[in-house]
């Protein structure tokens, strides 16, 4: 028998998924993690286990103690999740510009919902700023700190990178996925590096992120002014993404992830969210220039139900002018359901 033991057990030992139709085009192996299997429905899931274990062991969370954490979503669904299994309190500090889904599954999960405007930052009212100074005030209470608290990585360097590894029997010649925090894309990173060199570690970068001229030119320079996808791109180099090894950045435009959400929902079956069509669509392009018979692996980081009232309502895609790249599976027209109903 296999049992997992509560959520903390069931995070981790996700599938591969072989992205069928892009590997056809390509001639590459096109392998997704498919993190949104994870209990909590994201890769955040990871981290956020490894965080509130960390604090337990180190002591600087008691019984019945609170758990504070800047968040765009994932990660604070993550801990929710957590603190709910382990006895905590979670209290969340969320920007005001996320969809309203993720929003209204922490507050069903439990956890206390603050959102605050979007502000740089350099400003001392920045989400994750407040979350610090509120974690400060509260008894017996911790600031998950997930952009700077190197748990989040070595939680990748201990679990998903050689899940990865073992899965593909060594066979990766190249990685590639976003960053929101750096934990995901440095502790992969750092684990498929140490165990064959060669691997090539790709940095995909939404517009309004500083890290693709960063890994480039040395430069934190924003390219673009602002992208669609939530909980990725960032403008400062954070301590999970220090010494990480990138061997190159591609910078993927927003109808680019668009065309490849919707490609991975009718093409493979798969409802995913935005960073995921990121994520394919840089995996698609490095494919390409490396050319057939390589093998690469991206992130298929959540589910697309917490984007329903963004990225799958084509009225917002419009507002966005992105509409034209939601393309769907050719529809027969719709049956009759009339001439099944009896009279």
């Amino acid at each position: 028998m296999s049992i997992a033991e509560g959520f903390v057990g069931a995070v981790g030992h996700t599938p591969l998924i072989r992205l069928r139709r892009i590997s056809e085009q390509t001639g590459c192996t096109v392998l997704g993690k498919a993190e949104f299997m994870n209990p909590g429905g994201s890769v955040k899931d990871r981290a956020a286990r490894a965080i509130v274990l960390a604090a337990e062991r180190s002591g600087a969370l008691a019984p019945g103690g609170t758990v504070v954490e800047g968040t765009a979503g994932n990660t604070g669904i993550g801990l929710a999740h957590m603190c709910n299994a382990r006895g905590y309190r979670c209290v969340i500090v969320m920007p005001d510009n996320q969809s309203a889904e993720k929003y209204r599954l922490l507050e069903t999960l439990g956890a206390e919902v603050h959102k605050v405007p979007v502000v740089p930052y350099s400003n001392p009212n920045q989400y994750q700023r407040i979350a610090e100074r509120l974690a400060a005030r509260l008894p017996n209470a911790i600031w998950a700190n997930q952009f700077d608290n190197t748990v989040n990585r070595q939680a990748h360097i201990d679990t998903t990178g050689p899940e990865i590894w073992t899965q593909t029997d060594g066979q990766v010649d190249a990685f590639v996925c976003a960053s929101g925090t750096g934990g995901t894309f440095a502790g992969i990173s750092h684990y498929l590096k140490s165990k064959r060199p060669a691997v090539r570690c790709v940095l995909a970068d939404p517009p309004g992120s500083a890290l693709y001229e960063y890994v480039r030119h040395g430069t934190l320079k924003a390219t673009g002014s602002g992208s669609i996808t939530e909980g990725i791109g960032i403008g400062r180099v954070t301590a999970n993404m220090q010494d990480a090894p990138i061997d190159e950045s591609i910078h993927v435009p927003d109808a680019d992830t668009v065309r490849h959400v919707y490609r991975l929902l009718h093409e493979e079956g798969l409802f995913l969210g935005s960073t995921s069509g990121l994520n394919v669509a840089a995996a698609a392009r490095l494919a390409s220039e490396l050319g057939p018979g390589h093998t690469v692996v991206t992130i298929l980081c959540d589910g697309g139900a917490k984007y329903q009232s963004r990225l799958f309502n084509r009225d917002w895609l419009a507002e966005k002018g992105l509409a034209q790249h939601a393309l769907g599976a050719v529809r027969a027209e719709p049956v009759d359901i009339r001439t099944a109903m009896l009279s």
